[in-house]
């Protein structure tokens, strides 16, 4: 729970800070040195004896660096690709299957080399572009003009979406027997449909693609007891509303995408909470 809330409850704190700071690259080199302290202190924890308040401190860092990370890459993407919804999929969805590797592989070799591919990916990205500014990228999300009213309620909707997808995203996978097989195929799965979500909107448009996925969320649920594929599909379709929301929140929050990304990050884990708890 300290993780989970400080991973993404933090997030439109972390997203306002990304929204204003100039330099942004400093977001990510502090991302980057929390959770390399996260997995040092974890190592001396661990050899020493694993202690709750250690592990504590783990959770601390590792929330913080998942925070500040995420808020700062869903901006990049946003301004760097004009906020092309296809990018922003791709973006939230290689996670999904990040998790479901953890899950079942972890170890301390598999651990520090994810650490030392995150800190030369970085560096890279840095080299590539030191610093992004918004000033530079001019889109027509940015022309346009809302009123203060129509933001909120419109925040406020798409938040609630993304609690009812995650609360679904739970029911669809709650009560079934999860071998490593299957923990696999769901985190494929999820990747897939967030990835697919993009597309799909971008060929079909917002209202047709959210249409079709509400059909087959529909059929999906009510039959998802009598097939796996049934299941599986239902998931898919749950996640390809992913970037929609996304990419709805950076048109109304325009020049102000951290915040766009963290509100809804947010509202993942009211969603998550409720369905564990029913």
């Amino acid at each position: 729970m300290t993780y989970n809330i400080l991973a993404f409850l933090t997030q439109p704190l972390t997203g306002m800070w990304v929204d204003r700071i100039k330099h942004k690259h400093w977001i990510l080199l502090t991302s980057i040195l929390s959770l390399t302290m996260a997995v040092l202190v974890a190592s001396f924890v661990m050899a020493a004896g694993a202690s709750l308040s250690g592990m504590a401190v783990v959770a601390v860092l590792l929330g913080v660096g998942n925070s500040l990370f995420h808020v700062w890459g869903g901006k990049l993407v946003a301004v760097q690709t004009e906020n092309d919804i296809r990018a922003l999929g791709v973006f939230v969805a290689t996670g999904a299957f990040g998790l479901s590797i953890g899950m079942l592989f972890f170890s301390w070799p598999l651990l520090y080399a994810f650490l030392l591919s995150i800190c030369l990916l970085s560096m890279l990205c840095l080299n590539l572009d030191t610093d992004f500014h918004h000033t530079t990228t001019h889109t027509t999300v940015e022309k346009r003009k809302f009123s203060t009213l129509f933001v909120s309620l419109a925040i406020i909707a798409l938040m609630a979406a993304v609690l009812l997808r995650s609360f679904v995203g739970e029911a669809f996978t709650g009560g079934i027997s999860k071998d490593k097989a299957m923990i696999l195929l769901i985190g494929m799965v999820c990747m897939l449909g967030k990835m697919a979500g993009g597309w799909i909107a971008k060929w079909m448009g917002i209202v047709r693609s959210l249409v079709l996925i509400l059909a087959l969320l529909l059929c999906s649920f009510l039959f998802k007891d009598r097939s796996i594929i049934l299941l599986m599909t239902g998931l898919f379709a749950v996640n390809c509303t992913m970037p929609i929301t996304l990419y709805l929140a950076n048109v109304v929050l325009p020049k102000r995408e951290g915040l766009a990304f963290g509100l809804l990050a947010a509202a993942l884990i009211p969603g998550y909470l409720i369905a564990l708890c029913l």
